[in-house]
């Protein structure tokens, strides 16, 4: 990790997901911000693993991450991970992302979505649909995909900005459209 945790390692659940590299996870926070200043910022980690992108965009400034797991082993590595990091500014729910997306809640400011690669694309696109009313007015959505999968299907009022592959993983960042 980088910024306030930099050199911490993240506990990883022992099997089911799959960690963003550390080279992946530089090159993402590098780009996101370049587009923004993560100070002070609400994040969503959806399909959170560890919880590596949520916890470093809080190493790096942001206010708050809301981590959305629904194994729940993977859940108690998240909870461990922010006990052995220090940090209170989390929300852990053990629920599936879609259903999480389904009900009422905050905006946010950023939100990572780090799907399971096994996750198809109609799946993909009821998530991000749903994530799209809780996205606030200039959002960031980064989305990691499997190289071999299609871009992901943005919802409506997100601007797809770019993709950049690394390997087997392609990196995709929306942003919310001023009008929309």
């Amino acid at each position: 990790m980088a910024g306030a945790a930099g050199g911490r390692r993240l506990k990883v659940p022992p099997k089911g997901t799959r960690p963003t590299s550390e080279r992946v996870r530089e090159a993402l926070f590098s780009s996101l911000e370049a587009m923004m200043d993560l100070d002070g910022a609400r994040v969503l980690d959806l399909y959170a693993g560890s919880g590596a992108l949520g916890f470093e965009a809080l190493s790096r400034g942001a206010e708050h991450a809301t981590f959305v797991e629904s194994d729940k082993r993977a859940v108690e590595v998240l909870k461990s991970n922010a006990k052995d990091l220090g940090l209170a500014n989390v929300t852990v729910v053990n629920r599936t992302a879609e259903a999480f997306v389904a009900g009422e809640g905050e905006e946010f400011d950023v939100v990572f979505a780090d799907p399971p690669y096994a996750v198809g694309d109609e799946e993909l696109a009821k998530v991000l649909a749903g994530v799209a009313p809780r996205l606030a007015g200039d959002a960031v959505l980064v989305v990691e995909r499997a190289s071999r999968s299609a871009e992901p299907p943005w919802p409506g009022g997100v601007e797809p900005l770019r993709a950049k592959k690394y390997g087997d993983t392609t990196v995709y960042w929306g942003r919310v459209r001023a009008d929309g």
